[in-house]
């Protein structure tokens, strides 16, 4: 159920001309704000010091090229065993021979969630801003306004490869300095790019090309109890 109070809140920021609102989305029980991209800081600084979201839980990027779409979909199990085949074209399964598949989803490809907290109000928003460049993604940072941005936006621009414009320091914080690519893009395959290794003669890590092929691990579980076996009719039976 619906918190009323967010309700209140969605009508309310609908209305208020000076906090610039594309959209207010009640789902789950959960409050979505969809901002645009050039009134983010306008937007976040208006939920900030009109609304009292003054903490920043967190932020996380997010990558729509394959939404919606569920590689172990299927309709019937049958009752000797458990096998699903996946879709073989599936953007982080490509070949490294052949580019990746196109994305599937209409709009823009990548986007950013601000989760908000009003420690005065008891209450939790969620403010959403796609980015308008799929191949160059970058929105303003928000550090100036939430401090706690920081840590956060270097992490969707190594995960995610998001450019944060005016962020003090932006550079790699989970992956190594010569990390290629970005793990938590769609298209970035599940082996990775590179594999590294010790190498004695150097004296140092070395990063080479990946040694084995990309491949579908497919669980498939068989079992063996009576439940499921075909068992002949005892003697006599007129079953």
């Amino acid at each position: 159920m619906t918190d009323p109070r967010l309700v209140a809140l969605s009508e309310v920021l609908l209305d208020d001309i000076h906090t610039p609102i594309e959209a207010c989305v009640l789902e789950h029980g959960e409050l979505n704000v969809i901002v645009r991209p050039d009134e983010l800081l306008e937007a976040a600084t208006r939920l900030r010091d009109a609304y009292g979201f003054e903490e920043l839980i967190d932020l996380c990027g997010i990558d729509y090229s394959e939404f919606g779409i569920d590689e172990w979909t299927v309709e019937e199990a049958p009752n000797t065993g458990f096998s699903r085949a996946v879709e073989a074209r599936h953007a982080a399964r490509f070949s490294f021979d052949e580019p990746p598949p196109p994305k599937r989803h209409d709009g823009p490809r990548f986007a950013v969630a601000y989760q908000l907290l009003s420690l005065s109000r008891n209450q939790r928003l969620r403010m959403k801003v796609y980015c308008p460049d799929d191949d160059n993604p970058r929105l303003p940072s928000v550090v100036d306004i939430w401090n706690a941005a920081n840590w956060f936006e270097r992490e969707a621009f190594d995960l995610f490869g998001i450019l944060f414009e005016g962020h003090p320091d932006l550079r790699r914080i989970l992956t190594d300095y010569g990390f290629v690519g970005h793990p938590l893009r769609k298209d970035f395959p599940l082996i990775g790019h590179v594999e590294m290794r010790y190498d004695p003669e150097q004296g140092r890590v070395v990063y080479e090309p990946v040694s084995i092929e990309p491949r579908v691990n497919v669980p498939k579980v068989v079992r063996h109890d009576n439940r499921y076996a075909d068992l002949p009719a005892a003697e006599g039976d007129d079953a």
